[in-house]
């Protein structure tokens, strides 16, 4: 198994004899596109995480608590992946429960970069909003280009914060905030530089050429 070298954010951990995701990463990355959704506070509990994986698994959603909870526990919340954001009072149960209510959890603005590199999420473009509605002012600058390439090319944009995520977990970037793109211009990916050059030869075609050259692309891409 690839392992990680932040602390435990293992959401793109894989086997070491495929490219398939390791149980913990396919759980860590569940637990983020669950709360990058908009669901309400019992959802959003720990129980609540653990009865929305089990319906999608099919699985008694006591099986896979205690997963969830360690990767709450021990990972996602001391990273500052994920926090708390308020308490679910219980009208049943001890009553120090009772008292204390149920704890249910948001991403910080780690979380939502985290959750903006995992295809699992499923309303990229509305948390992309909402990051740069409480972005620092050295993150705003990357705002326009990146709202834009959202619309025009989302697999692009969020190739880009993959690739930004992906080096966090392997240690080559120190911190997922502030945001800032520039950090892995030093991380040799192949596929972003052959995007790049694609980009700047396709801009570099006389209008006719682009045409021929989107109509290749359309054929080899079906």
């Amino acid at each position: 198994m690839k392992m990680t070298s932040n602390g435990g954010l293992a959401i793109f951990d894989t086997f070491k004899t495929g490219t398939n995701l390791t149980g913990e990463a396919g759980r860590q990355r569940s637990i983020i596109a669950i709360l990058a959704g908009k669901t309400g506070p019992a959802e959003r509990t720990r129980t609540g995480i653990a009865k929305k994986m089990a319906g999608e698994q099919k699985t008694p959603w006591k099986n896979i608590y205690s997963g969830i909870f360690r990767d709450m526990d021990e990972i996602l919340l001391p990273m500052g992946i994920v926090e708390e954001n308020g308490r679910l009072a219980l009208k049943r149960g001890p009553k120090a429960l009772q008292e204390k209510g149920i704890p249910y959890y948001h991403l910080t603005r780690k979380g939502m970069v985290a959750a903006l590199a995992i295809p699992e999420t499923e309303n990229r473009a509305e948390l992309l909003a909402d990051f740069f509605a409480d972005a620092e002012p050295e993150e705003k600058e990357h705002e326009g280009v990146l709202t834009d390439l959202a619309e025009a090319c989302p697999g692009f944009t969020y190739l880009i914060f993959e690739t930004y995520v992906k080096a966090f977990c392997e240690g080559q970037i120190d911190e997922l905030v502030p945001f800032d793109p520039a950090k892995i211009s030093g991380i040799h990916d192949e596929f972003l530089r052959i995007q790049r050059e694609m980009l700047e030869g396709f801009l570099s075609l006389p209008k006719q050429d682009r045409d021929k050259a989107v109509k290749f692309l359309k054929m080899i891409t079906g």
